[in-house]
């Protein structure tokens, strides 16, 4: 082993200093306390023990404070205090409380005292979403509130966790369209409606909330914060101004011709915008008979051939109507020229494919030649050119005394896809100048080709559906139109492959419908995405979303965190004292998850504060009459149409407070003697005092002292046992004890933080006679009134035995006594420390159970 310390020697140290805390005294000093703010860097002073203590000083635990030996100085250390990790949530608006202790003076005294971490503001405020959205109808009345679920939260305390919030506007010339109001202290956000909304001028706002806290140097966090106006149909139909007025059309024009289209908005959206065309019911007979008005598109064709002669001049008036709205109107005027007397031929050579005379082109290609056209006739009508009437995608171009016909631009099945190209014929009838136009129609027909996508009127749905729905009910028809025809116009429905299997889409009618039943306590919304996808090549697709919030039923019962509740409380406490939290949940909603507790079968000693989920006291309370109570909770919810309950056991053990002083039963009086022999043998018991006290535990354990009446010279010869309250002989009685003892005893008790008592008096006559002795008064203590209230060698603060470091000794030395040599080490060293405390006990303090009959110089106090 060399020169080190042996293996034994080290075990004996070792068992030396855990011995020593057997004999620790514990001190609980409530007047010391100290606080610190959380956070602090290593070293930063919190206070001083030296202001309550002598030294030396020793802190038990370090892991955020140490402490200087020599000054009761403690400081911080590297492990910061983090207030939000050291205390719950649930403690926000409480102190955060850590209990320290620490071995002071010389004596080893073990104290305890509390250090109150205080708050800074060093948590931000945190929005769980960044994204808030809400749909507000145009038509809401101003001043009106909408409830904005997503509130920012701050895990700090007081005004550190005080959160206001005001809104910034991305476009300046939205501020004031809303504003903000908190109610009920902050429980509740509010947007409030501060000007009227038009959807037509503006659909959507989009807004910052910002959340900032009150602390000093605040802290801020924002959310962007979309505001959707939805329409409601509040505009009606109106004719726009490119709508035609009047139209010219030749004497011989073909059956199906289109003769103009009228033009009709309303600027709401989806159904509040559908318009249906109809002719007046004042329209002409013959007008009725010639034409016909499609009610969707504004079309006007002819219903049969013209052939005549004669001009003529019809009116139409057109009316276009919409949902809960008066009809607009506009008038379309017909001009029929007569017929030519002599007609010229229009020789057609078709270029690009064609069908009964009519043109078919495919739509968006380049400028095409279509057919080339050739007017053919007597000669009399040379001289005549073809043209071209209106403002139309078709050039005509001379050549070789021939025309081409072409496209201008890029046809689009979309736009239009039929096309009546009015060809006009300037003829010179001999030397007779009078150019008398005519007009001969050619048709062009675009075919389709898939170049658009299908499109849903909206990009996002909401729904509601109530939970515990009937499975496969239908939740919402999505439409997506295509502007293409045929093949590359249908369009199928489908879900995207992430989506729950219990939601379904009919492919061909879009019906959204649901195969099981909701529950919104499992998953309270669903975000659905609906893919339209044409029958094209390549197919072209588009998206939607729909959003479904699951509303509440009444399906649950409040739950209570636990079916039986046991807490303490001491008997002292006032009416209205916190007895423990008695937590209940309701996973419901609203009025439905909303609980109401009720104390079953309590005859009114507890009550429930409901503010705070906690039962209190309603009265006093005291162990002796009632030790403990029985009590059960009635939870029930405010849901419609009938209301849940469930119940809880509360089990509550009053603790005992020393309030019951110890009664003497034993003498019966003051004035009670008793005749002891002389030759009594010493060691012998002489009578007994025995009381008996209403408290319990520590509260109820009585010791016997006796204090001295007078001033002798001779010690007693009479002992009292502290803790059985017998009296004995503590030696042979001699002539000089002849006469009557007087000893007057303190019935105390071991409450806690200060013992009560009683006190009586015991009369000891030594006498040769057996007759009964019997005193006519009581004796009067004459003595001081601290020696009688104050225990001998009484500490500044309470004591306590620290029997749980005992066992956890007395487990430690079981472990470690394994070997003959170490037991005999340890055996020596304790009984080495014994008898050093029993000579320090012997010079400085006396022995409570040897009973002087004179009072001596000096007695120990709490000074």
């Amino acid at each position: 082993m060399g020169h080190g310390t042996p293996d034994n020697m080290n075990w004996a140290g070792l068992l030396q200093n855990l011995l020593l805390l057997v004999h620790l005294r514990q001190i609980v000093c409530d007047s010391v306390r100290f606080s610190v703010l959380e956070e602090q860097e290593p070293g930063t002073l919190v206070g001083s023990l030296a202001e309550h203590f002598p030294p030396p000083y020793q802190l038990l635990t370090q892991d955020y404070l140490w402490m200087d030996r020599k000054t009761g100085n403690f400081y911080t250390t590297e492990n910061k205090m983090d207030r939000e990790a050291l205390c719950p949530e649930e403690t926000k608006a409480e102190e955060c409380i850590i209990l320290l202790y620490a071995i002071v003076r010389t004596s080893g005294d073990l104290i305890q005292f509390p250090v109150i971490i205080e708050d800074i503001n060093d948590n931000t405020p945190r929005f769980e979403n960044s994204d808030i959205h809400l749909r507000i109808s145009e038509d809401v009345t101003v001043g009106t509130s909408f409830l904005l679920d997503d509130q920012a939260q701050d895990r700090d305390a007081g005004l550190n966790g005080d959160l206001q919030y005001h809104l910034e506007y991305s476009d300046v010339d939205d501020n004031g369209v809303f504003g903000l109001k908190v109610e009920e202290d902050g429980l509740f956000l509010m947007l409030v409606v501060q000007t009227a909304l038009d959807r037509e001028t503006k659909d959507q706002y989009q807004m910052v909330l910002v959340a900032t806290d009150r602390g000093v140097g605040p802290l801020s966090v924002t959310a962007t914060l979309t505001v959707t106006v939805t329409d409601v149909n509040d505009n009606c139909p109106r004719f726009s101004s490119d709508s035609p007025s009047s139209v010219t059309i030749p004497g011989d024009s073909p059956k199906n011709m289109l003769v103009a289209q009228v033009r009709a908005a309303d600027p709401d959206l989806g159904p509040n915008a559908a318009i249906a065309y109809s002719l007046s019911p004042k329209v002409s007979e013959r007008a009725k008979k010639l034409f016909s008005l499609d009610s969707l598109t504004g079309y006007i064709t002819l219903t049969q051939d013209l052939w005549s002669d004669n001009s003529e001049e019809l009116v139409l008036k057109v009316l276009a109507s919409g949902h809960h709205c008066p009809p607009a109107d506009t008038q379309v005027t017909v001009c029929v020229l007569p017929k030519a007397t002599q007609e010229l031929t229009i020789k057609i050579g078709f270029i690009v494919e064609h069908e009964n005379q009519t043109m078919v082109l495919p739509e968006n290609q380049p400028p095409t030649v279509l057919a080339v056209l050739e007017l053919e006739g007597d000669s009399s009508f040379k001289g005549s050119s073809l043209a071209i009437e209106g403002e139309v995608p078709f050039t005509l171009s001379p050549q070789n005394g021939k025309y081409l016909l072409s496209t201008s631009k890029p046809l689009d099945y979309e736009l239009k896809s039929e096309h009546q190209i009015s060809v006009i014929v300037h003829r010179r009838s001999g030397e007779v100048s009078a150019v008398t136009p005519s007009r001969h129609v050619l048709r062009l027909k675009v075919a389709d080709v898939n170049d658009n996508p299908p499109h849903f009127p909206q990009s996002h749905y909401q729904l509601e559906v109530v939970e515990n729905n009937q499975p496969g009910i239908p939740l919402l028809q999505v439409t997506a139109s295509d502007a293409d025809s045929g093949h590359n116009g249908r369009v199928t429905y489908t879900l995207d492959k992430h989506t729950s299997t219990i939601f379904n889409i009919d492919p061909v009618t879009g019906q959204l419908s649901v195969s099981a039943s909701l529950d919104r306590e499992q998953q309270g919304a669903h975000n659905l995405t609906v893919f339209a996808r044409d029958s094209g090549s390549p197919p072209l697709e588009s998206v939607t979303t729909v959003s479904i919030r699951v509303l509440d039923q009444n399906d649950n019962a409040p739950v209570f965190q636990t079916p039986h509740f046991i807490f303490f409380v001491p008997e002292n406490v006032p009416p209205f004292t916190q007895v423990g939290r008695v937590g209940v949940t309701d996973p419901d909603e609203g009025e439905n998850g909303n609980t109401e507790l009720h104390v079953v079968n309590s005859s009114g000693t507890f009550v429930v504060d409901h503010a705070q989920g906690t039962l209190r006291t309603n009265t006093n309370l005291d162990r002796e009459t009632e030790g403990h109570y029985e009590l059960y909770l009635l939870a029930s919810d405010h849901g419609h149409p009938v209301a849940l309950t469930s119940s809880a056991r509360v089990t509550i053990f009053v603790q005992d407070i020393n309030d019951n002083q110890p009664k003497v039963i034993l003498p019966s009086s003051n004035s009670s003697c008793l005749t002891v022999s002389p030759s009594a043998v010493a060691g012998s018991m002489v009578t007994k005092i025995h009381a008996i006290d209403e408290d319990s535990g520590l509260n109820s354990e009585i010791t016997y002292t006796a204090v001295a009446p007078e001033t002798v010279q001779n010690s007693s010869p009479f002992q009292v046992d502290s803790r059985s309250g017998n009296i004995t002989l503590a030696q042979q009685l001699l002539q000089k004890d002849l006469g009557m003892h007087h000893l007057f005893i303190v019935v105390r008790d071991g409450g806690r933080p200060t013992p009560l008592y009683s006190t009586v008096w015991v009369n000891l006559l030594v006498n040769e006679s057996v007759e009964p002795c019997h005193l006519d008064r009581a004796p009067t203590w004459t003595g001081t009134q601290q020696l009688v209230q104050t225990p001998p060698r009484a500490p500044m603060c309470e004591m306590e035995s620290p029997t749980s470091a005992q066992l956890t000794l007395l487990a430690g030395v079981g472990l470690m006594l394994t070997s003959t040599c170490l037991l005999l080490v340890t055996v020596a060293l304790y009984l080495k420390q014994r008898r050093g405390r029993a000579r320090q006990k012997t010079s400085g303090q006396f022995d409570e159970n040897n009973i002087p009959l004179r009072h001596k110089d000096k007695y120990y106090s709490d000074e």
